[in-house]
């Protein structure tokens, strides 16, 4: 089990449980286009964002396997949320993990996704203990694939129209860190 002590910080962020009062900063960016293009969801509305957030405040520990951490990335020096990071206990017995990221357009470019996402590593390496954690990604989605490489990541697969996305195929990058190796 691990529970993190909230709130998690980095050197420009706050890695902190989701509340609903995060309701309208997380529907600024998940009704967008732009960042449901690579997503596996349609840009949502209102109520489909308060059904997610909703979910995601309840995310605040790893129990058990295929347990979810889904957590808010704010700035420190005002709060504002700038998008959300997830880690997925995905195998006990194997000691597997899987990372993700979604950020408001409006703060993309800025490393705030790396410096998150390096944060969930640290915690899955060292908190949960996990000895594989891989992280995917639309292989038409170059700025997500940037941030596993620059995770120090190494891309372990490319599958070829793996999925069904929208109406089409989807190439999906598979991106993988060890415990030994990283750090």
């Amino acid at each position: 089990m691990l529970r993190p002590a909230y709130p998690i910080v980095t050197e420009r962020l706050l890695l902190r449980p989701f509340t609903m009062g995060d309701l309208d900063a997380v529907w600024a960016y998940q009704r967008l286009p732009e960042v449901a293009h690579h997503m596996l969801w349609e840009p949502r509305d209102r109520e489909q964002v308060r059904v997610a957030v909703d979910r995601m405040v309840r995310e605040d520990a790893l129990v058990k396997e295929g347990d979810c951490l889904s957590l808010a990335a704010a700035r420190r020096a005002d709060g504002v949320v700038v998008g959300q990071v997830e880690l997925v206990w995905l195998s006990e017995r194997h000691r597997q993990g899987e990372i993700g990221y979604v950020l408001d357009p409006r703060h993309q470019g800025s490393g705030y996704a790396t410096e998150a996402a390096r944060e969930l590593l640290r915690i899955a390496f060292g908190g949960l203990r996990l000895h594989r954690v891989v992280g995917r990604c639309s292989a038409a989605n170059a700025a997500s694939a940037a941030v596993l490489e620059r995770l120090g990541m190494r891309r372990e697969a490319h599958f070829r129209q793996v999925v069904a996305v929208k109406g089409a195929w989807r190439d999906e990058y598979v991106y993988a860190a060890l415990r030994a190796e990283w750090g």
